[in-house]
């Protein structure tokens, strides 16, 4: 045993020696680089099977070389090909660099120094076209966003069949996007609509068109909390102005073609006939689906969501009666809506997973002058009793484009539901027994409602507001109290509340916030009640009155009113009640009255 130990040491002091003398004996940093990039050129002989952890290291250091020549800029994407499993070469003189597959290839030509010229994109059948945003990435050495790009392109292809199949399907494809952007366009001409309307009210959406690896992109919802710049409190009037607005802002949707089990007939040519609307709302008039415009493939469109959203049962059925088609492909896992708005909303938080106090359903929130602690009510049965149930979607599949409207409505519609809800929901921790804590408790009624119920803020009863979604554009709502409670506010007041800010805290605080003025507006109503109704139960004079402790007579033992046991104290007494009661019901008639109006 000794021995072997004496072994080893003797091999580790050798191996020592060994590295401090290439220490001592080291290359310049520009001779090891050449070195490096001589090993890289001869990569080629490589087994990629057998040696594929060297492959990953060549990778690694080509994506740490600095690309500041022609020979740098034609490895780096080179090194890009291969990582997305693509073909690459140059032209003779090196200046231009192809990379490409059985369906697209893509153009990168350069000059002598190894500055971008242009880039250029041409899928099977077609001429190159130009493309702004690969050009713009590879002249910012945005390497990363130009590999996502020819990742996009790649799955476009991600299709069944051979090349002939595949680009009968890229013509579909490229036939929908083609009727999709006349869509919007006679929808924009024919209302006049904005950016921020486009978006929420359009036939199809604020439409992004295809560019290199991005697909065609349908933004259909945003919330105010997208268009308000954050902090200011103004609207973001870039949104209203221009049509260049992020691809993830609020809710979006991609189109594109992917392979499916059954066979459908897609249009291969587009269906819009005419350039004039049908209505004022720019609805087109779409041609009849024959065979010399469509062809059975098995392939089907799909509205692919920018990330997984919450529906609730009803919403995904109402989706597939739309288009004919099961949204889901096998029997989905229901769970409590609540429950998925809850883990979607603190995900778009950057909340890796829910905190505790998400398993309460119990979240608060700060707001100026008041903070609030919300109960998310999710398991109350709802129906057959049963709690409200949904499953995430993340794809929707349709196969005219006449059907996506009323995909886009349905889409809009949950969305809408989603933000009030997911609105209560904030990572922000508030202890139970802070004072003025203000309580409110969310219970879904259907799919579309709920209620919030609360504390009344003057009479201490519990009071109710319901809200309906009627759809994205519209919430209605209504507050429900006793019949002797104070009224805090007005219906119309609420929804146009809800309606500004698709908020429940902010509603909430305006609520409590007018119920405040309208109690300070009116100070007198509540003393003159309480001072009727103290002299109702007592029925007394003032101590101070001389027939205090007579009760029949005055100080002269006459009866000044000429009525039998009632002296001058009660009259006086008697006329101070009549005329705060007649100013009580003034207050309550016209108070009341006022408020309404």
């Amino acid at each position: 045993l000794r021995a072997n130990e004496s072994e080893k040491h003797s091999r580790m002091t050798a191996l020592l020696e060994r590295l401090h003398g290439k220490h001592n004996s080291s290359r310049s940093w520009q001779e090891t680089s050449k070195v490096v990039r001589q090993a890289m050129e001869k990569r080629g002989v490589i087994n990629t099977a057998g040696h594929q952890l060297l492959l990953n290291c060549l990778e690694t250091l080509q994506r740490a070389l600095k690309v500041s020549s022609l020979p740098s800029m034609t490895d780096r994407l080179e090194s890009i090909a291969r990582q997305n499993m693509l073909g690459s070469h140059l032209s003779p003189s090196r200046t231009e660099c192809y990379i490409t597959s059985d369906m697209f290839y893509v153009e990168v030509h350069l000059d002598k120094a190894g500055k971008l010229v242009d880039v250029k994109v041409a899928h099977h059948g077609e001429n190159p076209v130009s493309c702004p945003e690969l050009i713009q990435h590879l002249r910012d050495k945005h390497f990363d966003e130009f590999s996502k790009h020819l990742k996009g392109l790649v799955n476009l292809y991600k299709l069944p069949g051979d090349n002939k199949l595949k680009t009968k399907m890229y013509l579909a494809l490229q036939s929908l996007e083609l009727d999709l952007t006349k869509m919007m366009h006679m929808f924009r001409i024919a209302t006049n609509a904005n950016t921020v309307e486009t978006i929420l009210h359009g036939s199809v959406g604020l439409l992004t068109a295809r560019s290199g690896g991005h697909l065609v992109s349908l933004q259909c919802y945003v919330s105010p909390n997208d268009i308000f710049e954050e902090g200011t409190g103004d609207i973001d009037y870039y949104l209203l102005l221009y049509s260049a607005v992020p691809r993830t802002l609020g809710v979006s949707v991609s189109v594109t073609v992917e392979g499916t089990t059954s066979v459908y007939k897609l249009p291969i040519a587009p269906l819009i006939t005419g350039s004039h609307p049908v209505d004022n709302k720019g609805t087109p008039s779409f041609s009849s689906v024959t065979n010399s415009n469509c062809v059975d493939l098995p392939a089907c469109f799909f509205l692919k969501m920018n990330r997984l959203m919450p529906f609730s049962l009803s919403y995904i059925k109402k989706m597939g009666s739309t288009t004919g088609i099961p949204v889901l492909e096998t029997v989905p896992t229901l769970s409590p809506l609540y429950d998925l708005i809850i883990k979607s909303q603190l995900h778009e938080e950057g909340e890796a997973s829910p905190p505790a106090l998400a398993q309460s359903m119990r979240f608060y929130t700060s707001l100026p002058g008041q903070q609030h602690c919300y109960f998310l009510n999710g398991d109350a049965p709802v129906q057959d009793g049963r709690s409200l149930q949904g499953a995430y979607v993340s794809k929707i599949p349709f196969r005219h484009p006449a059907q996506v409207p009323a995909l886009l409505d349905i889409i809009r519609h949950q969305a809408a539901y989603n933000t009030l809800i997911g609105s209560c929901v904030k990572k922000t921790y508030i202890k139970e027994d802070t004072p003025g804590l203000l309580r409110f408790e969310v219970c879904p009624l259907t799919d579309s409602s709920f209620s919030v119920s609360f504390q009344h803020p003057v009479n201490e009863s519990l009071v109710c507001v319901v809200m309906e979604v009627i759809d994205s554009r519209q919430v209605a709502c209504k507050l429900y109290k006793g019949l002797s409670d104070a009224l805090i506010c007005t219906d119309d007041f609420i929804t146009k509340v809800v309606q500004r800010c698709m908020s429940i805290p902010v509603t909430m605080r305006a609520i409590r916030r007018k119920a405040e003025t309208i109690q300070a507006d009116t100070p007198a109503l509540s003393l003159i009640a309480e001072t009727v109704e103290i002299m109702v139960k007592k029925n007394l004079p003032p101590t101070g009155s001389p027939g205090y402790m007579g009760m029949g007579t005055g100080p002269d033992g006459s009866n000044p009113v000429g009525l039998p046991g009632l002296n001058k104290a009660r009259v006086t007494t008697l006329v101070t009640f009549l005329f705060l009661l007649s100013l009580l019901l003034y207050f309550m008639f016209f108070g009341t009255h006022m408020l309404v109006l």
